[in-house]
């Protein structure tokens, strides 16, 4: 049985110079029966004014990817990666023992749209890691791996039993997920509008579901959508 959860439920924040849509308790935002799904224990839906962004400040212990939709992001952190993420980027820290980063929004006049997901690891303490994956020309119409356990397909390896697959839609294009036994999905609506197996989502929107089960998504405008496929 698939499952909503609106874009107008999720929680709100608005800073001046961020505002944020929290998918899951986060900050000031806390609703005991919304703390994750599965692994999956953040998403903000983040936009931060142009010259603004997030000092320096550490993590420890979490898998943190971050997708750009729209704008620049410029990245620092205590590894020594720094450069700045374009749109269609993704972007890959495993937090492990701790590291210390910053995000800043480098543009004087366009605001930078992005998707800040946190997993939690199956194991803690492991060593601080960085990837990224480009995927702005990834091909409309198809299921890209970004993210996996084994790093399978070029996507970036994880620590933990989960699959981030992108996939982009052109206006009427349909496309399936099949979902095994014993996973679980959650699909998160990042830009555009979509039949999801017959039920309607718009931008900010979330589906989940268990398997077995065959997601059907059919787009009704050009469309981004992002698929966890978890234990």
């Amino acid at each position: 049985m698939t499952q909503i959860r609106r874009s107008n439920e999720r929680g709100h924040a608005n800073h001046g110079w961020l505002e944020s849509y929290h998918t899951f308790s986060f900050a000031n935002y806390y609703d005991p029966e919304w703390m994750g799904y599965r692994s999956l224990r953040v998403i903000n839906d983040d936009i931060v004014m142009p010259g603004k962004g997030f000092g320096t400040h550490p993590h420890q212990d979490m898998e943190i990817i971050t997708y750009v939709l729209s704008g620049q992001l410029e990245h620092k952190d205590s590894m020594g990666n720094g450069r700045v993420i374009q749109p269609g980027d993704f972007q890959y820290m495993a937090a492990g023992t701790g590291i210390m980063h910053s995000e800043f929004n480098p543009s004087s006049d366009e605001a930078v749209h992005l998707l800040q997901i946190w997993i939690q690891p199956d194991k803690n303490g492991v060593t601080p890691r960085y990837a990224e994956r480009q995927m702005a020309d990834a091909a409309a119409g198809q299921w890209h791996l970004a993210a996996s356990k084994s790093g399978r397909d070029d996507s970036m390896a994880i620590h933990q039993d989960a699959e981030l697959s992108l996939a982009r839609l052109d206006p009427s294009q349909e496309i399936e997920y099949q979902l095994a036994a014993d996973r679980h999905a959650w699909l998160h609506l990042a830009e555009g509008k979509i039949e999801l197996n017959g039920q309607s989502l718009e931008a900010g929107d979330a589906a989940y579901l268990s398997g077995p089960e065959t997601l059907q998504l059919k787009a009704n405008n050009s469309s981004q959508v992002l698929l966890f496929d978890l234990k």
